[in-house]
């Protein structure tokens, strides 16, 4: 079991619990991506965000991140305005 903290300066900040990396992910991107459509950047810009900001830190949570996390220790990782957070439950 481990948290997800991640924090989308200026829109956004919140937190998952669970034990499934890969869903991790897949929470981190429907969610920062519903931030992204909803903040009236245009269109090229919110792809630009996704591919430049999002993929790189949400492709980490399965590989270093849960790396991390199985060995006990915490994992984060920002890219520009995004930090993502991972921590092992008590």
């Amino acid at each position: 079991m481990f948290k997800m903290t991640w924090a989308l300066v200026a829109e956004h900040a919140d937190e998952w619990t669970g034990d499934d990396f890969n869903e991790a992910a897949a929470v981190l991107n429907e969610e920062v991506g519903a931030a992204v459509s909803a903040s009236g950047m245009n269109p090229e810009v919110q792809t630009h965000f996704r591919e430049t900001f999002l993929a790189p830190v949400r492709d980490g949570i399965a590989d270093a991140g849960k790396a991390a996390v199985e060995t006990g220790h915490g994992w984060d990782k920002a890219a520009g305005p995004l930090l993502v957070v991972l921590t092992p439950a008590a």
